[in-house]
């Protein structure tokens, strides 16, 4: 496990700093944003991306249309007043729902797990306001808080904020409450409304008996991507030797000389990731493996560019 933390690179908490240099990692924007038709400018109520409007279709007029977007030409061919109905692009709301238990405090390989599902969620933050949508958080665990999706620079800066703040809450003596993974799903669709995207980032451990169908339930809601956090321990087998692990209750040893007490102690610690990916397979919701001290721009990126699943 990690015993140190350099000043500029987080290993065993979350640097704000470094979460905001991500921005320079930001993947680039994946397109088919929602879109909702509207029959003239400012005749719906949601957040209108610039005057991108593109032209749907035309339809004969109705009282009240906005005499601007009268369709002349089909209205000459017809003989019938025609107005020209276009697509409005609306902004997402991007959500990252992150795990605080204490299981995401362990790291032995780069940085803890916590430290990875922040610098993630961070990433995803940045590439969503470039694309401009707004992003938002979630966090579950030991720290439960919400914050509400915000656009473009100042969205991702509360979430880097956010995610650094719950780090250290975190950390503080005494904290060490539970949430099973089902709970949280059905607090997150305050934040996420139809239509927008939500990131789950866990380690799996608190994947309870219901989570896989609140989990489908979920995804026929929103755009529902799973990230499981992994520590090198919980993918390999450890080299040969005696090992001293410090938990909540104190430092334990553990022998792991011979190769069936190596393959036991992987199985254990993989436990959560395989329940977490077993209800995901039932729920048929996406989801990646991001080892910790691997780059999220990396590992997410082709799950970010996989197509949504349609309801």
């Amino acid at each position: 496990m990690p015993a140190t933390e350099s000043p500029t690179h987080g290993t065993t908490s979350v640097l704000l700093a470094e979460l905001i240099a991500l921005r320079a990692r930001a993947g680039k924007p994946v397109a088919g944003r929602t879109r909702e038709a509207a029959p003239r400018a400012g005749a719906h109520v949601a957040r209108v991306r610039g005057r991108g409007m593109d032209y749907a279709e035309s339809r004969v007029y109705q009282p009240g249309d906005d005499a601007r977007t009268i369709d002349w030409r089909r209205t000459a061919r017809s003989g019938k007043w025609h107005t020209k109905v276009f697509q409005i692009e609306r902004e997402r709301a991007v959500v990252a729902m992150v795990d605080t238990h204490p299981t995401m405090r362990f790291g032995t390989r780069v940085r803890f797990k916590s430290v990875a599902a922040a610098r993630a969620a961070a990433w995803l933050a940045w590439t969503s306001v470039r694309g401009g949508d707004r992003v938002g958080a979630l966090a579950f665990g030991a720290v439960r808080d919400a914050l509400d999706a915000r656009p473009g620079v100042r969205g991702a800066l509360a979430v880097a904020g956010a995610l650094t703040r719950w780090d250290a809450a975190m950390r503080a003596e005494g904290v060490n409450m539970a949430e099973p993974l089902s709970v949280a799903l059905q607090r997150v669709q305050r934040l996420a409304p139809h239509g927008g995207q939500v990131w789950l980032l866990s380690d799996g451990w608190c994947t309870d008996d219901s989570a896989a169908p609140v989990l489908a339930h979920l995804a026929r809601r929103v755009d529902l991507r799973v990230v499981i956090v992994v520590d090198a321990l919980e993918r390999d087998l450890a080299p040969p030797g005696a090992y001293r692990f410090d938990t909540a209750s104190g430092q334990c040893r553990v022998d792991l000389s011979r190769t069936g007490a190596r393959a036991a102690f992987r199985s254990r610690m993989a436990q959560g990731k395989l329940q977490l990916a077993a209800a995901c397979d039932r729920a048929g919701v996406a989801w990646v493996e991001l080892p910790a001290g691997a780059d999220p721009a990396v590992r997410l990126t082709p799950l970010l560019r996989r197509r949504a699943r349609r309801p």
